[in-house]
């Protein structure tokens, strides 16, 4: 009986074979985030106000790239480990699900921590405007007061 496209067997071997290059390659990303977050933890240190809400953006993001990127290793070996074309089909659908909404939230996180961070800018802008006001006008004054007695 002929088997129809979505029958495809996948021979073990190939699947083996990329098994073991998608743990080398997670092997290969793990140290290179690894890496990168160590360069931001050396970059955090010298943070100011401003810089430490970028930080906690930054360290945001990095572990919402690491999450998508542990996603798409699991749907990788997902595949790999498929036995037809259907299987890896389901896989594919399921793993687009899921990220639509992973990346749903992570945007909605990132843009209410923009938001806070701009808000912050805005009072503590604000604040200094009104002391440089203040003492804008007392020095006036005390100028105004000197001429006076002169």
């Amino acid at each position: 009986m002929a088997q129809g496209p979505l029958n495809y067997e996948i021979p073990n071997e190939m699947r083996d074979f990329a098994e073991k290059s998608v743990e080398q390659a997670k092997k290969a990303f793990d140290g290179f985030l690894g890496a990168a977050t160590k360069a931001v933890t050396a970059a955090e240190t010298q943070a100011s106000t401003v810089q430490v809400t970028g930080k906690d953006f930054a360290t945001k993001a990095m572990g919402y790239a690491e999450q998508n990127v542990g996603a798409a290793f699991d749907l990788a070996q997902k595949l790999v480990r498929s036995k037809d074309v259907k299987e890896v089909m389901e896989h594919q659908a399921e793993f687009v699900k899921a990220q639509i909404a992973a990346l749903q939230t992570q945007m909605q996180e990132l843009g209410a921590s923009v938001q806070s961070t701009v808000q912050k800018a805005a009072t503590e802008a604000q604040a200094n405007m009104q002391k440089a006001t203040s003492d804008a006008q007392a020095t006036v004054q005390k100028a105004a007061e000197t001429f006076k007695r002169q």
